[in-house]
């Protein structure tokens, strides 16, 4: 069933369990990603960047999106990730997306209260709800890339005055992960985690989660976090799955052959992060 970020994230912070928000791109990473938090009982997330719309166009992403929820009876939110032209995100609230996140959050404070209050307003009016970002998250996500020096931690006091100011449903932080592939460990701050988490009653959402360790993640849904996003460990794992397919059947050509052991594994790699998220058996009717 479709629900809203907002229902979802709701139950999340009321029960103390994060849920898996999964980036999108095709029919068999949405089948995977679905395919686990129904194994599982699991609410999930389903989001698509901009580059996911671009690629795969908006009709299909939302098309599918819509089955799914649709087909299987766990919540599903259809979310858009990193929304930073206003067009694009009038373009998901029209075709269905039943929340967004406007990035604002290259801006100053004041500039991204005002670009955020623009779209809660709007969003809200239709029963769509709002993820916004403060601070930077460093590292590369499709088109937005942020520097090591560029990236910000969110300021507490600043989250309090945002939070108030917009109106929004769920708020990105920058404690400390980055998008993309780490070269090291990376170092949460769980003590802002817990600050934040103290001075604002919605949900957090804690972005550039692939590779951080378990033992971390499961430290940060226990400080506040509710929405944990997970793009690079399943890209890496279809990667890996299609090339070791390939590289044992050099002749098969056949596309469904090709992609179901890769359709599987990342079936496989859902499966753990939503147990370590600790969304089991959390779904409802």
């Amino acid at each position: 069933m479709l629900v809203s970020g907002k229902e979802i994230l709701l139950h999340a912070d009321q029960n103390k369990y994060a849920v898996g928000a999964f980036n999108i791109n095709n029919m068999e990473i949405i089948q995977a990603i679905v395919g686990a938090a129904d194994e599982l009982r699991s609410p999930v997330i389903l989001q698509a960047s901009q580059g996911a719309i671009k690629y795969a166009g908006i009709e299909y992403i939302t098309a599918l999106g819509k089955l799914v929820a649709d087909k299987y009876d766990i919540p599903v939110a259809l979310h858009l990730d990193h929304g930073t032209d206003f067009e694009e995100i009038m373009k998901c609230i029209r075709y269905g997306f039943s929340s967004v996140m406007i990035d604002a959050s290259k801006y100053p404070l004041e500039e991204n209260i005002e670009r955020t209050k623009e779209i809660v307003k709007i969003a809200h009016s239709v029963g769509v709800s709002v993820e916004a970002e403060l601070g930077k998250i460093g590292g590369t996500e499709d088109q937005i890339v942020v520097s090591e020096a560029e990236a910000t931690f969110t300021d507490p006091k600043e989250a309090k005055i945002f939070v108030e100011e917009t109106g929004i449903d769920s708020l990105a932080i920058a404690v400390g992960t980055a998008h993309g592939v780490y070269k090291g460990e990376p170092k949460l701050d769980f003590d802002r985690i817990e600050e934040i988490n103290k001075i604002i009653d919605i949900p957090l959402v804690l972005h550039g989660s692939s590779g951080v360790p378990n033992d971390s993640l499961r430290k940060a849904v226990e400080r506040g976090i509710c929405k944990i996003n997970i793009d690079t460990d399943i890209r890496a794992t279809f990667a890996t799955a299609v090339g070791d397919f390939i590289r044992a059947n050099p002749e098969e050509i056949d596309p469904r052959k090709i992609l179901t052991p890769a359709r599987d594994a990342m079936k496989e790699i859902v499966k753990k992060k939503i147990e370590v998220f600790g969304s089991v058996n959390q779904a409802w009717k």
